[in-house]
C-alpha cells in the first residue's frame, strides 16, 4: 500500500485531502511551500510552484508560527495573548485547506 494515498508520508508527516488537523499536531509549510514578503504588492505571499498566495494578517500570522515546533494548540494560544480573541475553529480550517492542497504537513504531537 502507498502510504501517501493514506495521507501519511515517508518522514512521518501527515498531508493530503481529508487529513483532520488536531490541537497536538505541529504543522510546517511543505518543502515546496515558502512564505514570504513581496515588497511589490507590500503584502505577505505564499508561493507554490507556478501559485502567488496573497495572505491577509491573520494568515500571515498563522503561517509565521507554523514551523514544526509549534502545536496547533500553542498557535491558538499565542495568536490569543496578540489579538483579542482567536477562534481556534477557523485556525483549524484554515490549516485545514493547506494540509488539503499538500502544501503544509502535520507532524503528530
Amino acid at each position: 500500500m502507498d502510504p501517501t494515498l493514506s495521507g501519511a508520508t515517508r518522514t512521518g508527516t501527515r498531508t493530503g485531502p481529508g487529513v483532520e488537523v488536531r490541537g497536538p499536531d505541529r504543522p510546517r509549510l511543505a518543502r515546496h511551500v515558502r512564505l514570504t514578503f513581496c515588497r511589490t504588492r507590500q503584502r505577505p505571499i505564499l508561493l507554490h510552484p507556478e501559485t502567488v498566495v496573497v495572505l491577509n494578517g491573520s494568515g500571515a500570522a498563522i503561517l509565521e508560527l507554523c514551523d514544526g515546533r509549534h502545536t496547533v494548540a500553542e498557535i491558538v494560544t499565542e495568536l490569543g495573548t496578540r489579538y483579542r480573541a482567536v477562534p481556534g475553529d477557523e485556525v483549524r480550517q484554515f490549516l485545514t485547506r493547506l494540509v488539503a492542497k499538500r502544501w503544509m504537513e502535520l507532524t503528530d504531537g
